[in-house]
Order: C-alpha cells, then sequence, then structure tokens
C-alpha cells in the first residue's frame, strides 16, 4: 500500500497526528490563537486530516482556515471531516506539496507540526512559515528530540536530532520567540503510538487473508518493534507557539 493511505488508517484512533492528549491539543490552541483577531486567518502546512484546522474552527468560530497536503487520502479525510461538522464554508483544503504552496494573502497562525520532514529540517520549516505569516502572526511547531542518547537502532530510524536545549536554542537563534511550549508526556507519547499501531493492526487483522491486510500487520509490528526496542526510551516531542 502507498504510505500515505497507510498514515490515514493509523491515525483513525488519534486523529491530531502529534503525541498530544486532547487537553494539550486544546490548550496549544488557546495559545496559539488568544492574540488573533475574530476574523483569524489560520493555515496548516502539511495538514493531514485537518485535525488542528478543525479544532481550531471550533474554538474560533469567526475564524477561516487553509490546510495543504500532497496526501489525496488526508485531503478527502479532510474535507469530509470539515462537511460532517459544518466546517467546509470555513475551511478549504489543497492538494499540493506543502514546501512549493504559493499562499494569497498572510495568515495570523500558521501550523507546521510534525513537517519538518517536508522542508529539509527545522529552521526550514520556520523559514517556510514565515513566508505565509502576517506581521505579529505565530507559528505552531511541533518536532521531535532526543532526551537522552539515543540506540543505535533508534538513530537509523529517526535519525540525528538536538536535544529540547538545542531544539529550542536554535529557534531562538533563528530569531522567534517562544511564548508558549508543550512538552508530550510519556502517557502521551505511548497513547499515541500504540494508537497508531493498534489502527493499522486492527484495519489488518480485519482483511488478514488479503495482500493488503498482511502489509498492514507487517507495517504495524515493525513500526512498534521500531518504537518499543529503537527509541521508546529516548524519544522526546515539543509543540512551541512561536512569534
Amino acid at each position: 500500500m502507498d504510505r500515505n493511505r497507510i498514515s490515514r488508517i493509523a491515525h483513525t484512533g488519534h486523529p491530531i497526528a502529534a503525541p498530544l492528549s486532547d487537553q494539550a491539543v486544546t490548550d496549544v490552541l488557546k495559545q496559539a490563537l488568544n492574540s488573533t483577531s475574530a476574523q483569524a486567518r489560520l493555515l496548516d502546512l502539511g495538514c493531514g486530516g485537518g485535525e488542528w484546522l478543525l479544532r481550531a474552527l471550533e474554538q474560533h468560530p469567526g475564524a477561516a482556515g487553509v490546510g495543504v497536503d500532497v496526501s489525496e487520502p488526508a485531503v478527502a479525510h479532510a474535507r469530509a471531516e470539515a462537511d460532517r461538522r459544518g466546517l467546509a464554508q470555513r475551511l478549504r483544503i489543497e492538494q499540493e506539496d506543502a514546501a512549493s504552496f504559493r499562499s494569497e494573502g498572510e495568515f495570523d497562525v500558521v501550523f507546521a507540526v510534525g513537517v519538518s520532514h517536508v522542508f529539509g529540517g527545522l529552521l526550514p520549516t520556520l523559514t517556510a512559515a514565515r513566508k505565509h505569516l502576517a506581521a505579529g502572526g505565530r507559528v505552531v511547531l511541533g518536532d521531535g528530540f532526543w532526551e537522552s542518547p539515543p540506540s543505535a537502532e533508534g538513530l537509523e530510524i529517526l535519525g540525528t536530532m538536538d536535544d529540547l536545549t538545542g531544539l529550542v536554542g536554535s529557534v531562538t537563534e533563528a530569531g522567534w520567540t517562544p511564548v508558549y511550549g508543550h512538552v508530550s508526556s510519556r502517557t502521551e507519547l505511548d497513547a499515541y503510538e500504540w494508537a497508531w499501531t493498534g489502527a493499522l493492526a486492527a484495519w489488518g487483522l480485519q482483511r488478514r487473508g488479503t495482500p493488503e491486510g498482511q502489509e498492514a500487520l507487517a507495517v504495524s509490528a515493525e513500526h512498534r518493534q521500531g518504537w518499543l526496542a529503537g527509541y521508546r526510551s529516548s524519544f522526546g516531542f515539543v509543540t512551541l507557539v512561536v512569534c
């Protein structure tokens, strides 16, 4: 199966594609939106299923949003959810590469959570976000870091990353000021990974006799093994609101 379809299946049990609890998402959105106007414009670069924008629009009834993602299954899901939740008139979803997206106008809040691979790193992600940001606007940035030295397997799976001090330091040295941050707890990290692997495994079990079902089970097992044995004890995730 195409990896975009695998990702969409895996996120059915955890719509926010990052290791944050529902309360943490609410808290981040409150901090991101508390200085915006009633008619705030929001952009999500690499929006996936659109959940950050959908929840932001539910919390901020006068806002409007644009989501950009290259994944056809994710875009289809985001559009369907916008319809189901009565938000389609305030949310536009574009299927294209977030790195090459050209916006019309500027946005009060730009989301870029878990998408540094799209832009080639953390700082290039912030550079891309700045191109779309209105004066005084805020960026919601989420990325991983090493809490402790990783195993060789963990390093092979996730690659080189800063620790939290280095990550925040690189953000501030690039001229950004954090105004809020959330470091995901071990409970949040575990809940996300179990939801990811579990949803994919459950889907595969329902189709056990098919090639797609077998592939889903294999991908779930490989991901679970990498997480448990490769990086669970060392990986951390931080979500920052910066301006």
